[in-house]
């Protein structure tokens, strides 16, 4: 499975065919589904264009890409930056009416055990997102654990060759805790497509995106999300 990341917290200056809107958000979703992706994630903006929580602007993001894209798997990000931020994010997270599929929870964050039983305990699924041995070993010891969506590992060191290392290691304190759950890989600008290749050789699900980087595998920037999907899948084609 290829899941596209359409937008993160990136701003037009990193690449203009960012998506901020929730109209903007829904066709370009259309576009990576057309190309291939098969769940989206995605972070809902306000109308100052940063990244927001509130139950509204969530609910208008998801609403707008389900009437674009009918059936596709939609998640959210609940990072500890994102507004009010920290522990207080967990407030308007809480007053959702209007649900994502899936919200991705970072281990490293002090509140993520806590977190994880707030979605769960509303029927949302969660991608455990793990950055280190130490997130894996946190996540392994949670009650909750095996009740997530997947593991989502994910490589933020610009070593290639040192990011790999780090997923060794996640996957190994995975494996000795017997975890069955599916496991989706992805890379951050310089190790994107070295951990795209990396996933697929692993049999792991991957995502690729304007999120976690611009530029195709050829180093050219992208046209935008749909042509880095595009991208992703004929690497697989070689």
């Amino acid at each position: 499975m290829l899941q596209a990341c359409l937008n993160g917290g990136r701003t037009r200056e990193f690449h203009p065919a960012v998506p901020f809107t929730a109209s903007e958000i829904a066709g370009d979703a259309a576009l990576v589904v057309a190309a291939g992706a098969r769940e989206l994630h995605i972070h809902p903006r306000g109308p100052d264009g940063l990244e927001t929580l509130d139950p509204d602007h969530v609910a208008e993001a998801l609403q707008a890409v389900r009437a674009a894209v009918p059936h596709i798997p939609i998640g959210l990000s609940t990072h500890w930056r994102i507004a009010p931020g920290g522990i207080a994010r967990q407030e308007p997270i809480n007053r959702w009416k209007t649900l994502p599929d899936y919200v991705s929870i970072n281990l490293i964050e002090d509140d993520a055990e806590d977190l994880i039983a707030l979605v769960l305990g509303k029927g949302i699924g969660v991608e455990a997102g793990l950055w280190s041995i130490d997130d894996a070993e946190r996540f392994v010891r949670l009650s909750n654990a095996g009740k997530c969506l997947r593991v989502l590992i994910e490589i933020n060191e610009q070593d290639v060759e040192e990011g790999l290392r780090v997923a060794d290691g996640i996957q190994a304190v995975l494996n000795a805790a017997g975890s069955k759950l599916p496991i989706l890989m992805h890379g951050d600008e310089v190790s994107v497509w070295p951990l795209y290749r990396a996933a697929v050789e692993r049999g792991f699900d991957g995502r690729i995106g304007l999120e976690d980087g611009n530029l195709l595998p050829s180093g050219q920037m992208a046209k935008d999300n749909a042509d880095l999907l595009r991208a992703a899948f004929s690497m697989l084609a070689r």
